[in-house]
């Protein structure tokens, strides 16, 4: 139970540690641009041609990287998923084993087995 929490803890961390590289790339972003106005004050038609493709080109590289956090997100989610999943039936097995022995050691005893289903 210890080494799940741990699992949990560390998936906590990855997310948040993930999500706060993903603000501050969108924040530098962000200060790196201007508005349509300021471009159009001071550059020519191919400065801004030259541009526009080189945010593109920057944005498509920044969305390909950002989708490949999501993924590694996605993939240790799954996993955790996958690990409770396992636990709890297993839990739900044994539940089921101890439910079967009581049964066997008091169903002499029927006043016992009317005081378990309260």
């Amino acid at each position: 139970m210890a080494n799940q929490e741990s699992d949990d803890n560390g998936l906590l961390q990855f997310v948040a540690t993930t999500v706060e590289t993903l603000r501050d790339k969108v924040e530098t972003i962000q200060g790196q641009m201007v508005t349509k106005e300021d471009v159009a004050s001071m550059a020519t038609k191919d400065d801004l041609a030259h541009m526009e493709i080189r945010l593109a080109t920057k944005m498509d590289a920044d969305t390909t990287a950002i989708r490949g956090d999501i993924e590694r997100v996605d993939l240790r989610t799954a996993n955790v998923e996958r690990t409770v999943s396992t636990r709890l039936n297993q839990i739900e097995t044994e539940v089921s084993r101890l439910r079967s022995v009581l049964y066997l050691l008091v169903k002499d005893k029927p006043d016992i087995l009317r005081l378990l289903g309260q």
